[in-house]
């Protein structure tokens, strides 16, 4: 995991605030932790972050990255992170179950007339005939975990094409796509600004969308510690506000592309500091722009969504029967949709 902070801007401030300027609002503020994968879709936190949303909301924030989302999870069980975004999972509503842990909000959807998430095949499997989702009879489906949200989406295509297919649990990102690629596994779905460059490169191919299959889908959400969400209500709503004001940005500048191309070429400038790191801009800018989905405006959550990945949870024997949508979800905090 790494960290970063603001701390370092203030050390540059010191000059200017000796001589009188104000001390910045966050100096005093609130510390906390956010939680984030290295994905674009968690772009709202990172212009957050970078644009001073989070210190404009009295809050100093602490940025750590993770490879999967039930570490995570874990994190905000144990106090390490107050505030993340990740998938619904098995994991996360065992945690919910808990009671360490709430979401509060929604991140990222499937939208129609909006590139999502891609179901991929290795190209040995597309060699020998699956080229579309309806071939995935007696295939290998990638997966973190047990529960995880890859394995919800590939049981819910196998389930709509009439397939059975055998999950291989892989713990992270990179190791699926390594035995996509060396043909280890068969099929994977994953957001398009993996999906696209993978394919682009041979080594996959993409056979369908997520979206044919969970029109709507709420794949990720903003959740906190149940601490949080029932006694730090202040903190709270300061935190959401802040990061949507992140994702209202990543939507005017990447979805109706308000700024023309200088907006969205200072977008992939600030996004690039913390997605594909590794690459040189000019490399890392076409990944980027690919994984243009529309984030939930307000963080609002689509309830119908999660009430469907719990109850599938539940049918699978991964999660306790018993376990109520209230258990899982604060919806007090934001707007919902399909409730």
């Amino acid at each position: 995991m790494t960290g970063f902070n603001r701390r370092q801007a203030l050390g540059a401030l010191g000059a200017a605030t000796a001589v009188g300027l104000g001390a910045p609002a966050y100096a005093a503020g609130r510390k906390i932790t956010v939680g984030a994968l290295r994905f674009t879709s968690h772009s709202g936190s990172f212009i957050a972050f970078e644009r001073g949303y989070f210190a404009e909301a009295g809050l100093e924030v602490e940025l750590k990255f993770f490879q999967a989302a039930q570490p995570m999870a874990v994190a905000i069980a144990s106090g390490d992170v107050d505030y993340a975004v990740t998938a619904v999972s098995g994991g996360l509503v065992s945690l919910a179950d808990k009671g360490a842990i709430k979401v509060i909000g929604g991140a990222l959807s499937e939208e129609p007339g909006i590139d999502g998430q891609k179901i991929l095949a290795s190209d040995a499997a597309f060699q020998a005939g699956l080229t579309s989702p309806a071939a995935l009879d007696g295939k290998r489906f990638g997966m973190s975990t047990a529960g995880s949200s890859f394995h919800y989406m590939g049981s819910k295509v196998a389930a709509a094409e009439g397939a059975s297919l055998s999950f291989k649990p892989l713990q992270k990102v990179g190791a699926i796509i390594g035995a996509l690629k060396s043909g280890q596994i068969d099929a994977w779905s994953i957001v398009p600004h993996i999906a696209k460059p993978l394919a682009a490169s041979g080594a996959v191919h993409i056979i369908g969308d997520i979206a044919d299959y969970l029109p709507d889908y709420q794949v990720t959400t903003v959740f906190t510690s149940a601490g949080n969400a029932a006694d730090e209500r202040s903190m709270t709503e300061d935190y959401l506000a802040a990061y949507a004001r992140g994702v209202a940005d990543y939507n005017a500048t990447m979805i109706a592309q308000e700024s023309g191309q200088d907006g969205i070429d200072a977008m992939v400038d600030l996004i690039h500091t913390y997605v594909y790191t590794d690459r040189p801009r000019e490399k890392a800018a076409p990944s980027i722009i690919n994984g243009t989905m529309r984030l939930n405006e307000g963080a609002a959550l689509n309830v119908a969504s999660v009430r469907d990945q719990l109850q599938w949870f539940q049918s699978e024997g991964l999660v306790d029967a018993g376990i109520t949508l209230d258990t899982l979800l604060d919806t007090s905090y934001v707007e919902t949709v399909g409730s």
